[in-house]
Formats: C-alpha cells, structure tokens, sequence
C-alpha cells in the first residue's frame, strides 16, 4: 500500500496517476482516494436541478458554522455534525474497499490517508474535541473518532510525501485561500502515518524530477517486499 499525502497544490493526483500506471509492471494496481472529498460532492450537487445551488449553499453554510464552533469548546449543531458522518461514512466505505483491493493481492496506490495525529487537520476528523453537546451529536463525535482510530492502524507500506511551498500551491490551487493552504503546509511534516516509512518529496521542482525520485522510493520497497517488475 502505497500512499501519496500533500497539501494541495503538491501534486498528488499527477504523482498518484504516474505511479499507479508505472507500479503495474510489479502487478495488478488499483487507486482509492482516501480523502474526504468534500469539492466533488459540492459539484455533485450544482449539477441537480432546481435543487442544487440551495444544497450546496446550505452545506457552505454549515462548515463554515463548524469553523467558528472549532474555536470553542462545543460540538456543532445537529445538521453540521450528520453533514460531517456523513463524510466519514462515505471515506470508510472507501477504506474498506481498499482492504478488499488488498486481499485480493492488489498493489494499491491511495491518494491522500487518513491521519489521527493532529485533529482537525487534513484528512484527519472534523469533530472538535468538545466535551459539550447533544448526546447524540457526542455519540456521532465518539463514532467518528472510533473510525479514524480503526482506519489508521493500517500502516501504508509506504509514504511519498509531497511538500511544495507556499507560492508554489497558491499559483498551482488560484481558486484556495492562501491561509488555508499555508495551514496544510504547516502540518505536512508533522504527520507520521503510525510509524509507517516516510519519504520526503520536493514538489517545487520539476515534475520529471518528482517522478523519478517517486518511482525510486517505490522500486526500492517493492524490491524489499520480493516483487520482481516483469520483463
């Protein structure tokens, strides 16, 4: 299992789409995105008629009420929080669809991974450690906690992690807030995966130079593991 973390603007999904065809000549390879994917549900949404641009305003609406709940020691209302489950339900169903490509003998090549180390970070949970709320809306908190726990005992065989500065991910992601990408950018070296082995990649360069420096980690633990890449 191979997984591919960064802020956006990184490169993970070019660096993901190379790696996945390149490592086929090892075996059979399969991609999940492990992200949360908020962006593809919103535009999921615009695309209903009638009803779209009022579900799409009302889930904007709702995480942005998250963001300024986060700063106080409350859990978010009772929409907010089935919003956020429902996220966390959808990345497990994921999750599990990875496990299955796994035991099936796959090679997998994840985008993005889940992470416990630093709450409300990227690809980490979205419930703030609040002790005060529904009960209810505490249970769904405890359940979301659960599922990142169970989720990040998998260890990914290996971690390319992309890191690219600031300038860089803005000129790459125009349509980001720059706070919120230098927020990203700031936690990337501080996640650790459980252990798992980590290699840095700077994403500032050219992007035939990432790829070789990918490729290079990847051939290495595939030669550990005992694959042979087919003549």
């Amino acid at each position: 299992m191979i997984a591919i973390i960064g802020c956006d603007g990184s490169g993970k999904s070019t660096v993901s789409e190379h790696i996945l065809a390149w490592v086929g000549q090892y075996g059979d390879a399969a991609t999940v995105h492990l992200g949360k994917q908020s962006g593809t549900v919103q535009r999921a949404l615009l695309q209903w008629p009638l009803v779209g641009k009022m579900l799409d305003l009302m889930i904007r609406r709702k995480a942005n009420s998250v963001r300024v709940r986060r700063a106080a020691d409350k859990q978010p209302g009772l929409l907010p929080a089935l919003v956020i489950s429902a996220f966390v339900l959808r990345r497990k169903r994921r999750f599990k669809r990875m496990l299955a490509l796994r035991r099936r003998g796959y090679i997998v090549v994840t985008d993005r991974y889940p992470q416990l180390a630093i709450l409300r970070a990227y690809d980490g949970p979205e419930f703030p450690p609040a002790s005060r709320g529904s009960r209810f809306v505490l249970w769904l908190a405890r359940r979301e906690h659960a599922m990142f726990a169970w989720m990040t005992s998998y260890r990914p065989t290996l971690v390319l992690r992309l890191n690219v500065d600031l300038d860089t991910a803005c000129a790459r992601k125009p349509d980001h807030r720059r706070e919120a990408l230098a927020r990203k950018i700031a936690v990337t070296p501080r996640l650790t995966y459980n252990g798992a082995p980590i290699v840095d990649i700077d994403t500032n360069q050219p992007l035939a130079d990432v790829l070789v420096q990918a490729q290079a980690a990847v051939a290495q633990v595939m030669a550990q593991a005992g694959y042979a890449a087919k003549a």
